[in-house]
């Protein structure tokens, strides 16, 4: 028992590694905008969204968490083992795409991991097949509802604002910026926080410490939230590049359309437990915002480098993942 509570407690430290991991390669998503449009300088924006990232454990529920846990593969298949693969898949995926500077999903790589070790393990009998076609059907819809809420709110501002003077615009929107980037912090947190807690409460109920019931003990909610917030705090700087600078350039009303309506995306599906990628949904929204001027000023040539490394994410995550179950000494 003493060995197994060891292996425990050691995955639990590599899961909120992973969320480390996680808070860092997606810093970018909290503050590119925010930077790129110096309403803060970097130190100050990582500094806001990990203070956010914390405080939406106390806000937004573990629906996410237990779709996570319950909804992609089968807790049967589950045991120490598949999720330390899961983990290792997820923790490589993110470091070889942050020192690529690409903003991929920390969600979809857990999950890929998560389903890759499983399939290896158990074969494909052995996923979810309805969670895990409502993260695909997210795979797609996220970037589109962002792409689109982004594009409505900046031609709705567009239009409240059109006999207001650019100064004026200007100084109100570096204000309100900040409660934008803050509101999608919040979202970041919320979505993002959940999945490593979906893993690690999967890991405690498969090896009998959360009893006959599924739950997420609120130490694991804490744990889950600050090592985010950690992440966030030391920043994802290639990243931030990408996401900032080189999808499209951002004006203080700009950047608070794009973060508001991925702020919006993130916390609605929080709520209805769909573990959606923010790296997905703000790009979306960037772009959103970007084509309001015209469709030139997005350079869909990074774009399409951004969308095949979210194609990649899943398929070669899983595939480290079952590498790696495959050589652990089980």
């Amino acid at each position: 028992m003493s060995g197994s509570l060891v292996l425990v407690g050691f995955i639990i430290l590599v899961a909120l590694a992973f969320d480390y991991i996680n808070g860092f390669h997606d810093a970018a998503n909290s503050i590119a905008t925010v930077v790129s449009t110096r309403v803060l300088s970097p130190r100050q924006a990582v500094a806001w969204a990990a203070f956010f990232n914390f405080v939406a454990a106390f806000g937004f529920g573990v629906n996410v968490a237990t779709t996570i846990g319950k909804g992609v593969v089968d807790s049967a298949v589950v045991d120490h083992w598949l999720i330390l693969a899961a983990l290792t898949g997820a923790i490589l995926w993110n470091l070889i795409t942050w020192y690529l500077g690409l903003p991929t999903s920390s969600s979809h790589a857990l999950i890929g991991g998560f389903a890759g070790a499983a399939v290896v393990k158990a074969g494909f009998r052995s996923l979810v097949p309805s969670g895990l076609a409502k993260i695909l059907m997210f795979i797609v819809l996220a970037p589109l509802l962002g792409l689109v809420a982004g594009y409505v709110l900046m031609v709705g501002v567009a239009w409240l604002f059109r006999r207001a003077r650019p100064g004026q615009v200007d100084w109100l929107f570096r204000r309100l910026q900040l409660l934008s980037a803050a509101a999608y912090s919040l979202g970041h947190g919320t979505n993002d926080a959940q999945k490593t807690m979906g893993i690690i409460a999967i890991l405690l109920y498969s090896s009998g410490y959360l009893g006959p019931e599924f739950y997420v003990p609120f130490w694991v909610i804490l744990a889950a939230h600050a090592a985010i917030g950690l992440g966030t705090l030391a920043g994802g700087w290639r990243i931030v590049r990408t996401m900032g600078m080189r999808l499209t350039k951002l004006q203080p009303v700009g950047g608070f359309c794009a973060e508001t309506a991925g702020a919006l995306m993130l916390i609605g599906t929080a709520v209805g437990g769909i573990p959606v990628s923010t790296t997905h949904t703000i790009a979306g929204s960037i772009m959103g915002v970007g084509a309001t001027q015209r469709l030139s000023a997005v350079r869909w040539g990074v774009a399409v480098q951004i969308v095949w490394a979210w194609i990649l994410t899943i398929p070669l995550s899983a595939l480290i993942a079952g590498f790696t179950w495959l050589i652990l000494p089980r």
